[in-house]
């Protein structure tokens, strides 16, 4: 089953559970999809690796919007953002952090014989496509930085 059909089922899912919370997000995700379905180019289908990098926009959208709601005091709305970014995170792909993506990169950096941080575009590249949608890019370059200027 593919993440469209997954969103669809969930749906009806959560429309008979009367989860409203659940259901505003699946729709936003359904309408997000259905827009990149008819753009162009694309036959009419989103492919699950669209369809993730879709839903990490869609989630750093909600919490961005978290950030900009606690400066404001805005609990309410924190509240309903925050319920938004479990469901959409539910689909995402288990996120790399802390060691395991260090180790992932210290990987790469030694398949493309990176030896120093001139050598940061190369490794970018490469560990930008493999670990899209495990990882957030810029944690991802955080992490290649380091590495980079500590080897």
């Amino acid at each position: 089953m593919n993440l469209t059909e997954r969103i669809n089922n969930d749906i009806k899912e959560a429309m008979k559970a009367g989860e409203k919370d659940k259901l505003m997000a699946l729709r936003d995700i359904k309408s997000k999809l259905l827009l990149e379905m008819t753009k162009d180019g694309s036959g009419g289908e989103v492919d699950d690796a669209r369809g993730i990098a879709i839903l990490n926009k869609l989630y750093k959208q909600r919490m961005e919007s978290i950030e900009i709601y606690q400066s404001q005091g805005r609990a309410d709305l924190i509240d309903e953002e925050t319920k938004q970014a479990q469901v959409i995170a539910a689909y995402l792909p288990e996120q790399l952090s802390g060691e395991k993506l260090e180790a992932e990169i210290q990987a790469i950096i030694a398949s493309v014989g990176a030896s120093g941080p001139g050598d940061l575009g190369k490794v970018m590249g490469v560990a930008s496509k493999s670990l899209a949608g495990k990882a957030d890019g810029k944690a991802i370059s955080e992490v290649v930085k380091k590495l980079l200027t500590q080897g």
